[in-house]
């Protein structure tokens, strides 16, 4: 690891990400922890969800998922949510430009961008899309982008225990471990209802991540600031 790798401070973040629950499943711990360091976060969600393959609908799918993510959102702290109705499954088709335009007015004043790595980690073209439209958002107003990443160990176990496509990172590849309290991120989850009730996979990643959450820059700061209580 580069010594300069570490936390930056943050005081206003914009966490981008494709659906509803990758802000509890995915960012969660890391959300609530910068939170917990003095940050204001906002949250933009590019999709309604509405193409989930987790349950079988009953009534309005897009707008339950709506309803999980503003509750869950209330648990994890986020201050605002701006949620748009791109194609669920489908982000991929919208031209990235198009995407960068809706996210870009909303990182505006924010000193960092928070993601899902590149690959996805599940591998969904929907995250990849996010998390490309959110790097054209930093290229144009030259903010530093820190994604969520799991590593290749724990990428490893969840592809053998339940067929997935999770991408993971090997160490070198990771710029900083978060150290994290997980309460609130399971009480977002629990929000999820329908995606988490009876799915296994996300609290099996909590498990075999443990309460260190890897990063990587995919845009570094001009300049890195510790932050207390990260390594």
């Amino acid at each position: 690891m580069n010594p300069a790798d570490v936390m930056p401070a943050a005081h206003q973040v914009l966490a981008v990400c494709a659906h509803p629950d990758d802000e509890s499943f995915g960012l969660g711990a890391i959300i609530s922890t910068l939170i917990d360091h003095g940050a204001s976060i906002d949250l933009v969600c590019l999709t309604h969800g509405e193409a989930s393959t987790l349950v079988t609908p009953s009534g309005d799918l897009a707008e339950a998922r709506r309803r999980e993510l503003a509750a869950a959102a209330t648990e994890l702290g986020i201050s605002t949510i701006h949620q748009f109705d791109h194609p669920d499954g489908q982000l991929s088709t919208v031209d990235v430009g198009l995407l960068a335009a809706a996210i870009e007015p909303f990182a505006v004043g924010s000193d960092l961008i928070l993601v899902f790595d590149e690959g996805g980690i599940t591998g969904h073209p929907d995250h990849i899309h996010a998390t490309a439209a959110a790097m054209a958002v930093a290229d144009h107003l030259d903010l530093p982008v820190l994604a969520w990443t799991i590593s290749s160990q724990v990428a490893d176990s969840l592809n053998g225990e339940f067929n997935g496509r999770f991408v993971g990172r090997v160490q070198d590849e990771i710029h900083v471990r978060l150290p994290v309290e997980r309460s609130r991120q399971r009480a977002a989850m629990r929000c999820h209802d329908s995606q988490f009730n009876g799915n296994p996979v996300p609290e099996r990643r909590l498990a075999l991540t443990g309460d260190i959450e890897p990063l990587r820059f995919l845009r570094r700061p001009h300049s890195t600031t510790h932050t207390k209580g990260t390594t």
